[in-house]
């Protein structure tokens, strides 16, 4: 902003100076305007949630096979001994067939050597089984 205070020496002098208060004016006002009609913005996430009126679906829990391997490799099927490896893969087998196949717990003694909870991890993986739970993890805690 250029203003001139007092007489000058030449007073038929061209003022060569830009004055900017016009601009500036006029800019807050745009500005204004522009902040007023910009809608508010809401920062929300538009979510077809469920409705609560419907009933809950019953689904009925798969069978539970607990597995539990000894300390010297013997392999328990619901709490009865099986008499080596192949009969408990043909066990498997026969469960990985059925239509809803079930739950496998497979809880191992703390004194149980390694190669044998593998051998059995192995054997069901191997022949389908997908839902296998290691359980009484907390033994192994101390």
């Amino acid at each position: 902003m250029a203003m001139n205070i007092g007489p000058s020496s030449a007073v038929d002098e061209v003022m060569i100076d830009i004055n900017t208060t016009p601009l500036i004016d006029v800019m807050l006002v745009l500005l204004i305007m522009l902040i007023i009609t910009i809608p508010i913005q809401t920062h929300a996430v538009k979510l077809d949630m469920p409705r609560t009126d419907t009933p809950p679906t019953q689904v009925e829990p798969p069978p539970v096979v607990n597995l539990e391997v000894d300390f010297d490799g013997t392999v328990l099927w619901n709490g009865a001994a099986l008499a080596d490896h192949a009969e408990l893969e043909e066990r498997f087998r026969q469960e990985a067939r059925l239509v809803r196949p079930p739950e496998f717990h497979i809880r191992a003694n703390k004194l149980v050597e390694y190669r044998y909870v593998a051998g059995v991890l192995a054997s069901a993986q191997r022949l389908g089984i997908r839902s296998i739970g290691l359980v009484g993890n907390e033994q192994f805690l101390n």
